[in-house]
């Protein structure tokens, strides 16, 4: 795997997170090739075309294998693009026989090409999720999708889009990597609206009118007690959570945690305290990607190595 650091783009508003190169790895290790995969900061530049679908997703021709009959569908984070969110996770899945699928969503009429996108009314970005599934589902004959998603993208969005508009029936497998289940506090922020009244909440109702994502993944929004009012998940699919517990914007961290049957919590650092991804770094973390495929395909499971994984920007001397 390349390791030359591309340091053009620095100024973007997303920071990337990236692993050290891993050796060693068991013989059953997921496929390399022919994408490449980035697990590291090439996958910046991506970030200034937030149009362009990454590589081996949204492949009309892509026909579902009876290994993984399930195309999957992928769910970028808050202020984030497909472009940016799945550099990583797009070409693993797709080398690894994976129909991959991404699309952008949330972006208020503000903000229409901006590569900040995934900031508006979450109800609204579910629905259209919804229809994102309904076409996918049209265009590859399949029965299901597995939803994978980040953040807001494999939290709240996906929790939404099943529990309220009754998508589980759709939905085989649902992959939360650092999720907003439950609310957050993003370290204590979000109390900010009553730290110096008025100006803490007219600052926070201004964020709530323009970029509403933000605040609706506030702890206790209502929203948050809509999605969750009877219970986290529904009959029908599987649900796997990837935590870390440096996790700096989904805090606590166990608000992540998920209750109920078919759902298996998995903490990054249980088995490997060298795991020291925080929110970001998750989306490009090689750990987090074995698991991923472990996930969505349970009957085959790989080793996933103990490895050292950085926060923030690894690899940068």
């Amino acid at each position: 795997m390349p390791r030359t650091l591309t340091r053009a783009a620095a100024t973007i508003t997303v920071t990337i997170a990236a692993i050290l190169a891993v050796t060693g790895i068991a013989d059953a290790e997921p496929v390399e090739g022919p994408l490449p995969v980035p697990f590291d900061l090439n996958a910046v530049p991506a970030a200034l075309f937030p149009n362009v679908a990454p590589p081996g997703a949204n492949d009309p021709q892509c026909t579902p294998s009876p290994e993984h009959p399930n195309p999957v569908v992928l769910i970028n984070p808050t202020a984030t693009t497909q472009a940016i969110a799945w550099q990583t996770g797009a070409p693993f899945l797709a080398n690894n026989g994976y129909c991959v699928f991404t699309f952008n969503y949330g972006n208020p009429a503000w903000a229409s090409t901006s590569p900040i996108q995934a900031t508006d009314d979450i109800r609204s970005s579910a629905r259209t999720l919804s229809a994102t599934v309904a076409r996918v589902l049209a265009s590859t004959g399949a029965h299901k999708v597995d939803l994978v998603g980040h953040s807001q993208g494999g939290g709240l969005l996906p929790s939404y889009y099943i529990n309220v508009l009754d998508g589980a029936d759709k939905v085989d497998k649902f992959v939360g990597i650092s999720p907003s289940h439950h609310g957050t506090t993003a370290s204590e922020v979000v109390y900010g609206r009553s730290l110096i009244p008025p100006v803490g909440r007219a600052i926070y109702d201004t964020l709530a009118a323009l970029a509403p994502a933000f605040t609706q993944q506030a702890i206790g929004s209502d929203l948050v007690q809509e999605t969750y009012a009877h219970g986290d998940t529904r009959p029908g699919p599987t649900y796997t959570t990837l935590i870390t517990k440096y996790d700096e914007i989904v805090t606590p961290f166990t608000q992540q945690y998920l209750d109920g049957p078919d759902v298996r919590n998995i903490l990054l650092q249980q088995d490997c305290e060298l795991d020291r991804s925080e929110h970001l770094s998750t989306l490009f973390s090689r750990r987090v990607w074995y698991h991923v495929l472990n996930a969505l395909d349970p009957t085959h499971t790989t080793p996933v190595p103990c490895i050292p994984v950085d926060p923030f920007f690894p690899n940068v001397n």
